[in-house]
């Protein structure tokens, strides 16, 4: 390859690159958010009916157009959970369903071709819930009993039926009904065939759309990519894909951008990180990502100025613990900044300052690696003033002490008040010392 050649593709390379950024900027990302119900699923102590009363309009004012109430129980149907009786509590006391939906589970036909709607199924409907994503699963190792292929493409459509039927959506029209694939990624890993087959049927049906899950996140974003792409591939205009991913792996977020490259309309998930397994690619990420891009939608639709206070709160209010410091975006540890040149600043591209979501940009003092900006800003917080207020040999003389205590084999955690304050006060002795020696020679 002549350099010439090298250099045109790898310029190629760059612009394909750009043009992604300018398709992720110009979405309109459709969003069913589930803080009322994937937060508290992996959360140490999870949310009351009193918690959920206070959330839900929280959820609103910050711009959610498409709230999930809970999950109708689908293993134990007779014990009512939390989620029952907030919306009971909803209906009785007239709210307002718009936008609300709730999770239930395909109703199936039996053996003499009757169809049986499940238990959640009628909770829907006794609960006044307008608009349901209807739960599946098409990979075979979850399939048992009457539970198959078979069954469900004669099962699918009439628990369709059903719902259309018998749900009153939003101010007497039709309800949204989405088929979510619970194990979408798997299905198409081991039954390829049968889920486009399954899709292909899903297609003719009176459906808002289909998502599918990732749903222990340990797929790679291109095997995501793939999957979104195959059910866009399957699915007429204007019915929307969605997707939900875990945290499994490590790249959740990954995964919803390409998803986002590859076909999907959006995502469904918590606005904080927490929720089952380890936690899932939020809704809170997913706006802060598209905001440091430059998304316009997310900026008009949605008071991000609230997003980090929010989000987090909410955790807060899941597990009764604060959030893991070095959890990215949502956490505190995302935005103190340990040396200089790490700092996110609003002219830098692809940066979201912590000011942009409702935070504060902070310091924190790391032995090895931080500079006078670092600890001079985070000695101005401990102290309460500017840091201009502390003279630069000092801070110096700090960063010096930490060395010289490492070297010496002394272990400090001088992020810590106390013990930062105790290594300033050394710093401006040491200083002084060095004034002194410097006079008297």
């Amino acid at each position: 390859m002549s350099a010439w050649e090298a250099r045109q593709k790898a310029t190629a390379a760059l612009a394909e690159a750009a043009d992604k950024v300018k398709r992720l900027q110009a979405i309109e990302p459709f969003l069913i958010d589930l803080s009322l119900r994937e937060n508290p699923v992996g959360a140490r102590v999870g949310q009351t009916l009193a918690d959920k009363l206070a959330i839900l309009p929280r959820l609103r004012e910050f711009g959610f157009k498409n709230i999930s109430l809970g999950t109708l129980d689908y293993a134990i149907p007779d014990e009512l959970e939390v989620d029952d009786d907030f919306m009971l509590k909803l209906r009785d006391t007239g709210a307002d369903f718009t936008g609300c939906f709730a999770f239930t589970a395909v109703g199936l036909v039996d053996e003499q071709g009757n169809f049986i709607p499940d238990p959640s199924q009628l909770k829907l409907r006794d609960y006044g819930v307008p608009n349901t994503v209807h739960e599946i699963y098409l990979c075979p190792r979850n399939m048992h009993g009457m539970y198959n292929y078979e069954t469900l493409r004669r099962s699918i459509p009439e628990s369709v039926m059903w719902l259309m039927e018998n749900i009153r959506g939003e101010k007497g029209a039709a309800p949204r009904i989405f088929i979510n694939i619970v194990d979408g990624c798997d299905a198409f890993a081991d039954a390829p065939e049968e889920t486009l087959s399954i899709l292909e049927m899903l297609a003719g049906l009176p459906l808002e759309g289909v998502t599918f899950e990732d749903d222990r996140g340990t797929y790679l974003p291109c095997q995501v990519g793939a999957c979104t792409a195959a059910v866009r591939a399957m699915l007429p205009a204007p019915m929307k894909v969605l997707v939900h991913i875990h945290a499994g792996a490590g790249y959740e977020n990954a995964s919803v951008i390409e998803a986002l490259l590859s076909g999907a309309d959006g995502i469904w998930g918590g606005l904080p990180k927490r929720a089952a397994v380890i936690g899932h690619a939020s809704i809170g990420e997913l706006l802060a990502n598209l905001a440091r891009i430059g998304n316009a939608s997310v900026a008009r639709d949605y008071h991000l100025h609230e997003l980090l206070p929010l989000a987090t709160g909410l955790q807060v209010v899941d597990e009764e613990a604060p959030v893991p410091e070095d959890l990215p975006i949502l956490g505190s540890n995302a935005y103190r900044v340990s040396l200089a040149s790490f700092r996110q600043v609003p002219d830098q591209k692809n940066d979201l300052p912590a000011e942009a979501i409702g935070g504060v940009s902070r310091y924190r003092v790391c032995p090895v690696v931080s500079d006078t900006v670092a600890v001079a800003g985070r000695l101005a917080e401990v102290n309460g003033v500017d840091a201009s207020a502390f003279a630069p040999d000092v801070i110096e003389m700090m960063i010096r002490l930490m060395r010289r205590d490492l070297r010496a084999g002394l272990r400090t955690p001088y992020d810590e008040p106390d013990r930062l304050l105790e290594l300033h006060a050394r710093a401006i002795e040491a200083c002084r010392a060095v004034a002194e020696s410097a006079h008297e020679h």
